[in-house]
Order: structure tokens, then sequence, then C-alpha cells
């Protein structure tokens, strides 16, 4: 929302040292933030207009979203940071400077393809001075960690001639290097950011509309509902919410600090330890990254990158996401069990029912978003609708809400969906869905009440410019790095260690790739890690007959486990402030709840069935479905017994010897030596009966 305090010349507080989390809440102090606030909207509105129309070359789209991306970067940074007006002003001169770099793509677009690789001096200028921008506004957003890497993939491209053979290559100059890097589609430009300034910005505003359209209040209700009295109930209501809100949220910061802020306070309040609660939530949160159907910023770029269609993504990350969250769930149940914690009063609850039948309608873009998915059309066209029908839903409650019977009501949102249905006769068209938009944007603005709608609306539009920033800059300058490989060839260095090792174990090459992308993810986000993982060595991994998709998959995972590793636990320090707790203990909370999606990924690159891919050395025996529920009921056992291992609860509290016998278990399951199902089983069996044995008389209710 627009801030409204008056202009100040003191710095306005950050809760940590980058704006990796995300902005403060507005857009700065007095006009300056309403300098950023409408410039927001400037930016939302291109993006939408190139959803919607796509008249625009593509290099001149990615060129205007970096421009947009780094004036807004230096723009907002300025106006919570500085001391002064003149502080903020050169921070918006700065930014100003390159929003030009990317409009320069724009005014001179015929005349850099006439003259591709023969830049002028103007060029290297303008290129030169994009890549110092980029460079220190992710510097400024994200800590220096990610630019220095970047940084030195750009030097060992400037200077890996010298490297001692197999690490050197043949050489490049400064304008081969600089033409490559700001003016091809393999550098800056590369996929990331076309994925940036597509299918991510639409998806953005897509969650914002659904959000400020009430989505997240039905969510909560229905998981108060459904879960608030059973036992530890506030913790599987934060576990199931945080799991519907990943539905139409790809950020797991995001939802830290959106259902955080209702469910971590109530974990505590019903006896959840600090540390557990925010670790519970966080965990929860970052699975929205990997939870269909819009799923993380990686997911677009992943399909872009392997050619295939986002549905196919989807269908693959289904049961794996699902998994994510039963293991989450099951972790939370054990806790409640093992600290004989309790379910909250039937009088403090709604009822899920109830709110289902009151805002139904909520869930129609969702369900449309993923018919049109899994019916073939593109996610470009599928979101664009999506939020035109979230956007028809906001102003038609306004429209309606004053209503003196239901029957008007009634009235009206059939007369809508008519006159949709006669511009649409020839099938569902922009234009005509636009018009309707329009149309219903003017009628608001004539009724009682309709402005508060409008604003809400034109305050999404300014937020999703906000919230893509940090995404958007993140996807630029890991252009580096695609840029250096590209050129280079150095990625195949990697891939032939990694297939060395493959020859030899393929788990061996599997917990190389997974301790790469833990690695990297410890200092930079998610969409960098699986960019430079998936480089590396998911073509290798490919080659040692992994499923392309499950390969890739498999580096996205990690990139997320990251973030709940310390020492650095990206969600762990989201969830901190709301928690008052230290975010180090947070985050090895969070590596505990989480378990168990370390190991998914293991299970589903032995086990391509999970995720409904071919290959599956059980689908000769049981064919394709067989081998999918074998995969899927494996997978369960293991995670339920990795959750036992971790919190050593089931019926009672477990022994040393029993959590032994759990995880020797749990890996039997995920082993593939002969009997190794059948051992993995057995023992499970036999534990859970030994507990149920050993179980004292108040827990004959439990689980």
């Amino acid at each position: 929302m627009l801030e409204k305090a008056e202009a100040n010349e003191a710095p306005i507080k950050v809760e940590f040292d980058n704006f990796e989390h995300g902005f403060p809440e507005g857009f700065g102090p007095g006009w300056w933030g309403q300098l950023a606030y409408w410039i927001g909207i400037a930016f939302a509105s291109f993006q939408l207009y190139v959803a919607a129309f796509n008249y625009l070359p593509s290099q001149v789209v990615r060129g205007v979203h970096v421009g947009f991306l780094i004036l807004l970067t230096f723009g907002l940074i300025a106006n919570f940071t500085a001391k002064s007006h003149f502080g903020r002003a050169l921070g918006w001169v700065i930014g100003g400077a390159g929003f030009l770099c990317g409009l320069y793509q724009w005014i001179f677009y015929a005349d850099l393809i006439a003259r591709d690789g023969d830049p002028t001096r103007l060029d290297l200028v303008v290129g030169t001075l994009l890549a110092v921008l980029i460079f220190e506004g992710t510097r400024r957003l994200m800590g220096a960690a990610l630019p220095l890497m970047c940084g030195a993939c750009l030097l060992y491209w400037f200077f890996g001639q010298y490297l001692p053979s197999p690490l050197n290559h043949r050489g490049y100059d400064f304008d081969q290097i600089v033409t490559h890097l700001s003016f091809g589609t393999e550098g800056f430009y590369g996929v990331p950011i076309y994925v940036s300034a597509t299918y991510i910005f639409l998806f953005i505003l897509f969650g914002s509309f659904l959000e400020r359209a009430g989505m997240i209040q039905l969510f909560t209700d229905v998981s108060l509902g459904l879960f608030g009295r059973t036992r530890g109930g506030p913790a599987k209501v934060a576990v199931f919410a945080s799991g519907m809100m990943g539905t139409i949220s790809g950020s797991g910061v995001a939802n830290v600090v959106t259902v955080g802020q209702f469910t971590i306070p109530l974990m505590i309040k019903f006896g959840y330890r600090r540390a557990f609660a925010a670790g519970v939530e966080a965990t929860a949160s970052m699975g929205g990254q990997i939870m269909p159907p819009v799923m993380g910023a990686v997911a677009f770029i992943m399909a872009e990158t392997l050619g295939v269609q986002y549905s196919e993504i989807v269908k693959a990350a289904a049961i794996p996401a699902i998994l994510y969250f039963a293991s989450a769930f099951w972790m939370v149940h054990l806790e409640a069990g093992k600290h004989g914690l309790v379910g909250m009063k039937r009088s403090e609850i709604p009822s899920a029912w109830k709110a289902l039948v009151t805002r139904w309608y909520l869930v129609l873009p969702l369900a449309a978003l993923v018919y049109m998915l899994f019916e073939g059309f593109t996610p470009l066209y599928a979101g664009s609708m999506g939020l035109a029908l979230t956007v028809t839903l906001i102003l038609g409650t306004a429209i309606t809400t004053g209503a003196s019977s239901m029957v008007i009501r009634y009235i009206f949102w059939i007369g809508l969906a008519l006159v949709v249905a006669a511009l649409s006769r020839d099938g569902l068209q922009i234009v005509p869905v636009a018009s309707v938009v329009v149309g219903l944007i003017v009628i608001t603005a004539f009724i009682r009440g309709g402005f508060k709608a409008l604003r809400e609306c034109r305050d999404a539009l300014a937020e999703s410019a906000k919230s893509a920033i940090t995404v958007g800059m993140a996807c630029a300058i890991v252009g580096v790095i695609i840029g250096m490989m590209s050129q280079t060839g150095v990625g195949t260095i990697f891939g032939s260690w990694v297939i060395g090792l493959g020859e030899k174990s393929l788990f061996l090459a599997l917990v190389m790739t997974m301790l790469l992308s833990i690695l990297l993810g410890t200092g930079i986000p998610t969409i960098p890690t699986y960019i430079i993982t998936a480089a590396l060595a998911a073509p290798a991994l490919a080659k040692l007959g992994v499923p392309l998709i499950a390969s890739h998959m498999f580096a996205f995972y990690y990139g997320i486990m990251a973030d709940l590793s310390p020492p650095v636990a990206l969600a762990a320090l989201a969830a901190a402030p709301i928690a008052k707790e230290n975010p180090d203990k947070i985050g090895w909370e969070a590596m505990r709840i989480a378990l168990a999606g370390y190991v998914i990924p293991f299970i589903f690159v032995y086990s391509p069935a999970l995720m409904l891919q071919a290959g599956d050395p059980m689908a000769a025996k049981l064919g394709f479905y067989g081998a999918v529920a074998l995969a899927t009921v494996k997978a369960l056992v293991a995670i339920g017994l990795f959750g036992m291992v971790a919190i050593g609860f089931l019926f009672t509290r477990l022994t040393i010897v029993e959590r032994l016998v759990a995880l020797g278990a749990a890996f039997c399951l995920l082993g593939e030596f002969p009997f190794s199902d059948t051992a993995g089983f057995v023992l499970a069996a036999a534990l859970v009966l030994w507990q149920w044995r050993q179980r004292p008389p108040a827990a004959v209710e439990a689980v």
C-alpha cells in the first residue's frame, strides 16, 4: 500500500542486512514513496500489456524489464536507507541510468541486430554500465555472495586462458564478452530473464490479486476448521495453510511473512517451542516453491530450459510436493504427541464448510488455471485468464455488495457470464476479456465503495512490481554464469567429474550434486542455485540414466533445502522476528522437520514413477501405475520412519536402538539391493507393533 508518512531525513529501519527477504511495508517516505509507487504501477502495466498482447520483440521486452528492475532496485533502496533527499535523488538517478540501458535495447533494436558482433563504442559503454549496475544492485539487494560468485565467473571468462589444462579456454576479447553478456540471449538477457519478464511476473500478479480477493483468509479458515481441534492442531493448521498458500504463491519467504504472522504465534500459544514453531512455518512455507499449480520461479525456468510444457513440470512435481507436506504434517503430529500438546477449543475455530460455502468462488481462478494448464494452454495465456477472472471477482463483488437483494446479485453474475460468452463465441480471446474488465472498472468507479476496490487492485499492481525485484535481479545476474559457460564450455569439466563418479556409484554422484546445491544455496537464492547446479550436474546425471526432469528437479529441491539449512537459512531468518527466536535455532529445527525433504529427491531418482516419469525399474513387473503406487507407498513409509527418527516418538518415546532400527528400515526402502523393500517393510511393521505394545494407556487414541 502507498506509504502516507511524511518525508523525514532518518533512514527507515530494515530488519536484515539486505533486502533479500523483500522490502519493508510501503514504498518509502513522502513523495519519494509516491514516485516508487507509480513507477511500480507503470512496470506492472507494461508487463500486463506484454502478457496480454505480446506485440514487442522478445529482446525489447527483456531489456525494458531489466531497466525497470534496476530503476526500482536503486530507487527503493535509496528510499528506505538514504538519510537525506540528496541520497534518495542519487539513488533514483543511478536507477534511471539503468533504465536507459534497458531502453537502449528498444531504441536501437534494429541497429543492434544489424551490427551483431561488431559493437560500437557506445554499445560497449552501455553494456559495461549495465553490468556494473546489475552487479551493484544485486549486491545491495542480496549481499555480496552472489555477485562475488558471478564476479569469479567473469574473471575466469577474461583470464581463464592462463590457467592450466583442462581448466583453460581459448581466451576472449573485451568486446566479445560485453557483447555476449549485454546484447545477446545467453547473458543478462538469457532464459532466466525471459522467464522473469513473462511467466514469473504474471504469476506474482496472479497471487497478489488472489490474496487481496481474500484467498489467505479462506485458506486459514479451512485449515483451522479441518485441523484446529486435532492433536497439536495449530501446527497442522500452519502446514496445511502454507501448503494451500503454496498453490498460489511460489515464494517461500513470502509465505513465511504472510501465513506465519498468524500461525507462529498460534503454535507458541498452544505450547510449541518458539524455535520449533518457526521451523514448522519455514519448512511448510518453503514447500510453496514445489507445490503446483503456481510453483516457484525455478519451475518456469526449468520448463523453458527443458523445452517442455509447464504442465509437465506440474505433473512431475505433484506427488513429491504432497509427500513433502505430508512429511511436515507427520513431524508436527509426532512432536505434539511427544509433549502432550492438545488442539484448540471448538469455540475458537471457524467452520471449514461454512468458509467454503461463503467464499467458494475464490477457488474459481485457481481451478481455471489448473484446467487450462492441463489442457495445453501456455502458462502466459492461462495466467492471464486466471488473473482476469480474479480481477472480475474482486470488482464484481464490489459492485454487488451494495445490492439490496440476492436476486439482483444473481442477475448481475448471470448477465456478466452471458456477456463474456457472447464476446467469446469464437474462443476465449484476450481482447474481449480485457474489454469486460475495463467495463467493470468503469462501473466500479461510479458505485459507493467502488474506489476502495479499485485502490486494492492498484495497490496489487504496485506491490507485485516490488515483489518481482529480487527474483528479477537474481535472474539477470546469473546471466553471467550462463554466458560464461555457453561461450567457454567449462561446464563439461564438472560434468565429466560427475559422470566419472556415477560410473562407480550413482549414489555418490547424487550426493555430490546435493552437496553442491546446498553449498551454493547457503549463500545465494534458489534461482541461481538451481541454474548453476542444473547447468553443471543435471546433464551428467541424465547421461547416467536419470530422467531429465528428475535430474533438474533434484537440483531444484536441494536449492530449496539450502534455504532451511544454517548458517544462512533464509526462511529461518524471515521467521525469526515473528517468533522472537534465534535464526540458527530455527534453522536447525527446520532441518529436522524437513528431514524427509532431504531424501525425497533420492527416492524419485531411483523410482521415477514417483514423478510420473517412465523408466522405473518396477514398471516392467507392475505396470506404470502399479510402479507409481508402489513408489508412493514406499516413500510414505520411509518419511514416516524418518519422522520417528527425527522426533523420537510414535506411540511412546523411542529408545536409541528403536531409532536406529527405524533409520535402517528407512534406508532399506530407499535402497535398490536384493530384498531391500521386503526388509524395510518387515522392520517398519515390527517397530510399529513393538511401539504399539509399549504405549501407555493414555496413548490409545494416538495416531
